[in-house]
């Protein structure tokens, strides 16, 4: 038997703080209709690709009149995409609520992602399982894996499984990708006459599943707690040593909400913010010329060193660089079998700049050509450019100090310009849920049995005020189908949940651009330390600073 760290055993024994309407009787909970739910746009198309699951209320749950009456159900659940902190939580929170429902019910695990639901591997998850992982991280219980169910061989494995295992439903445990894959499944069964309720559960570190019912994604919580530790350990750092500027990439696919909320944990010197790079159209070499004017500022003060903050995603949200990518991506989209026999590096450069337009090929030519074979790297299963392996701190760090050269020779720039660089984002992925995850992740689990109970297939599971207490916290679903748009992908338009972006006139950027100024000049980071699992409340349980400013007055 595996010897356990005192914190592994101390998280299995916490029990999972849940909203105060999950205490009555699972039978005795009801779902209320609330208002329809649509998609922001696309609503002809999406109509027509969903038409068994568009037009939908978006509901809460509340106390019932009369109890419920069910029967034994098996119910499947599939961890997809990237870990994040708490899923082990949420199958924990479906299996308990299931065995309230009725103890002969029966949950199944789909092994390695999507792949398994296709492929007809799974395992039983029994109590014994279960509490092996309860409150602890990672997606191990039964992996996870990133692949797209969209071809009509795929759904009809699906389908002929789920019907061999006698399934009544379909837990999506994942991102946006993921609850698309949800989506498209929930239809297909219901074209083809499956009463299998399929839910989704919103999960992603990057924090870009989110709308008015969903406040946020799982794992973000946690995430954006270590990474901070790490950034508030290399800003002590920095002051110490003070002879080095830390360029920090942070993950996030897309979004910026991970750069963010960890500028607010941590005041870095410079926190760069792709949705505002994007909406004030702002170049390559203006972004470079705002750092090295914060260099140049600092080290009038004496003080060469510094921290700076990138998103991982912050290269697609340059106006010229998303252009260039939108074209290779159609390039690769169009002649992918000729494009996959090339050998990377100049090769596939070479065939990639020969098809490029005018404008893109002499941006493409005049990037580092470790960057530009970056670039040109096979694309996710999702048709998504893999930004985590575009090394953008280090193109941010050449092109600075390219810039400060040039600021030199005119006496602009007196200072000692010395760089590290770090890129931090497993580290996040895996780590022991925080409280807010813990408890979150659990009521999330528990909030998508309710969904199966009353059939609302085509539902993703949706939990708000989580600014307030666990107790306060407001259980219910929406509609995935509302969360969608039509998008590009692989050369081609197709339904996808839309991401949701930093708001630039939403309050948390906005109480971000009114500190950057003064955090500029500053060495008096904060230093936020370790995930605190023990001690008071306000400080075990806080909620993340843009929760919070979201949804606090």
């Amino acid at each position: 038997m595996i010897e356990l760290s005192p914190l592994h055993a101390a998280r299995y024994a916490y029990v999972p703080k849940v909203p105060e309407i999950f205490l009555e009787s699972i039978l005795n909970i009801a779902p209320r209709s609330t208002a329809i739910v649509e998609p922001e746009k696309d609503r002809e198309a999406l109509k027509n690709a969903f038409p068994n699951s568009y037009g939908k209320p978006a509901v809460e749950f509340v106390a019932a009149q009369s109890p419920l009456k069910t029967k034994p159900l098996t119910v499947g659940v599939i961890l997809s995409g990237g870990p994040a902190a708490g899923g082990h939580n949420v199958i924990a929170g479906l299996f308990d609520a299931l065995k309230k429902a009725h103890p002969q019910s029966t949950l199944i695990g789909f092994k390695g992602g999507p792949s398994g639901l296709i492929d007809g591997t799974y395992i039983e998850l029994t109590s014994e399982i279960v509490d092996r992982y309860r409150n602890t991280g990672g997606f191990d219980i039964i992996g996870s894996g990133r692949t797209k169910i969209e071809t009509q061989e795929q759904l009809e494995k699906s389908f002929k499984n789920a019907r061999n295992i006698a399934l009544d439903a379909l837990v999506v445990v994942g991102g946006d990708d993921s609850n698309t894959n949800a989506a498209m499944l929930s239809e297909y069964f219901r074209q083809r006459g499956a009463a299998v309720t399929v839910v989704g559960v919103p999960k992603t570190i990057d924090g870009d599943l989110k709308n008015e019912w969903i406040e946020s994604s799982f794992g973000f919580d946690t995430a954006t707690k270590v990474y901070a530790e790490l950034i508030g350990n290399i800003c002590r750092d920095a002051a110490s040593g003070r002879k080095y500027w830390h360029f920090i990439k942070l993950m996030g696919r897309s979004a910026s909400h991970i750069a963010l909320e960890c500028a607010f944990l941590t005041r870095p010197n410079v926190a760069l913010i792709s949705e505002e790079v994007e909406a004030k159209q702002m170049s390559l070499s203006s972004i470079v010329n705002s750092i090295a004017d914060a260099i140049s500022a600092r080290a009038a003060k004496g003080e060469n060193f510094g921290v700076i903050i990138i998103p991982e995603g912050l290269i697609e949200f340059i106006p010229e660089i998303k252009r260039l990518i939108a074209e290779i991506n159609d390039i690769i989209a169009a002649e992918g079998s000729l494009y996959e026999t090339l050998s990377k590096g100049e090769v596939q450069r070479s065939f990639i700049a020969a098809r490029l337009g005018p404008e893109s090929a002499a941006l493409f030519s005049s990037l580092p050509e470790v960057i530009q074979s970056q670039l040109c790297w096979d694309r996710d299963p999702h048709g998504n450019v893999q930004v985590s392996r575009i090394e953008t701190e280090k193109l941010l760090v050449e092109m600075t100090s390219r810039r400060l050269r040039e600021m030199a020779e005119k006496n602009e720039y007196t200072g000692k310009f010395d760089y590290q660089t770090h890129f931090f984002g497993y580290e996040g992925r895996c780590a022991f849920p925080s409280n807010f995850d813990a408890d979150y992740c659990y009521s999330l689990g528990y909030d998508a049995c309710l969904l199966i109970l009353h059939s609302l297939s085509g539902y993703i599971a949706a939990i708000r005020n989580l600014a307030a207490p666990a107790k306060d916290w407001l259980p219910g679903g929406i509609p995935i189908v509302s969360m969608m748009n039509i998008e590009r992908r692989h050369g081609k338009d197709k339904p996808v949940i839309k991401k949701a972006l930093v708001e630039i006139e939403g309050k948390p950027f906005k109480a971000f651009s009114e500190a950057r100024d003064a955090w500029a000049l500053s060495s008096d980071y904060r230093i936020p330390g370790g995930i605190q699992y023990f001690g008071p409340p306000a400080i075990t349980d806080m909620p993340a600073i843009t929760l919070q400013l979201e949804r606090n007055s």
